[in-house]
């Protein structure tokens, strides 16, 4: 069974900076895209970025572009997500979530097999 641990996240002021990290247990498999959503309350969950493991390309929801950077490290099969120029619009709980697929039809929340605890990330303007 595989299991995704998040770390990071936290309260900082508009402008600043946090680093997410996700690792995957469970499993010695690196067929995985991995990454982020986020929930807002009063709001459906939303896709903030995510990054296949085999080619390292990268996907960023808009409203992130140019200010958060996706990483992985293959060893250990943990991502990281750095988040820049943080606004008080990103404050959501952030899961970590993994698909077969980066595939934009894999990447929903009706078909992510694994989820992260989350974390909370709190943008103060």
């Amino acid at each position: 069974q595989v299991q995704l641990l998040e770390s990071g996240g936290g309260s900082v002021q508009a402008g600043g900076s946090l680093r997410l990290s996700c690792t995957a247990s469970g499993t010695t498999s690196r067929n995985y895209c991995m990454g982020w959503f986020r929930q807002a309350p009063g709001k459906e969950r939303e896709t903030v970025a995510r990054i296949g493991f085999g080619s390292g390309r990268t996907y960023y929801a808009d409203s992130v572009k140019g200010r958060f950077a996706m990483s992985q490290d293959n060893a250990t099969i943990t991502v990281y997500l750095q988040m820049n120029s943080l606004r008080p619009e990103d404050t959501a709980m952030y899961y970590c979530a993994a698909v077969p697929s980066c595939d934009k039809w894999w990447w929903s929340p009706e078909r992510v097999q694994y989820w992260g605890q989350g974390t909370q990330v709190t943008v103060s303007s």
